[in-house]
């Protein structure tokens, strides 16, 4: 049982996975430093210097200072700035992903449309048998 999980470990897609999710994970933490650290603030300026975080309302119906104010006081505080934050997020990262495997895949048709060469021994083989031939 140890060697078939060596095996299923060795085989090349669970590495391709974890390889891509280790990857992804990185990738994400950059996107996500793109939105909230650059391109929020551009979006802020855009909306008349709204800051999408600190947009809530409360269940109780009571107006607070503050998001910390409010659940502080022990109300419901529902925080749909941050679900628009996590939406905008998400739409940059799904479309930069979108980009990448786009890419990815022209570079892959790229490469499997190109003429590939035989080998140098193939190569010297034809010209043998066709010397032969003549």
């Amino acid at each position: 049982m140890l060697n078939e999980f060596k095996d299923f470990i060795a085989k090349g897609n669970v590495m391709d996975m974890a390889v891509g999710i280790i990857i992804g994970a990185a990738f994400t933490a950059i996107v996500t430093s793109l939105v909230g650290d650059m391109l929020m603030p551009i979006i802020g300026m855009i909306t008349s210097g709204v800051d999408f975080s600190t947009l809530f309302f409360t269940m109780d119906g009571q107006t607070y200072a503050s998001m910390a104010a409010a659940e502080e006081a022990g109300a419901t505080v529902i925080k749909y700035g941050l679900f628009i934050n996590a939406i905008i997020n998400f739409l940059i990262v799904a479309f930069v992903i979108f980009i990448v495997v786009r890419k990815v895949n022209a570079m892959k048709k790229k490469e499997e449309e190109a003429p590939s060469a035989p080998p140098a021994d193939i190569a010297l083989l034809t010209e043998i048998r066709d010397a032969l031939k003549k």
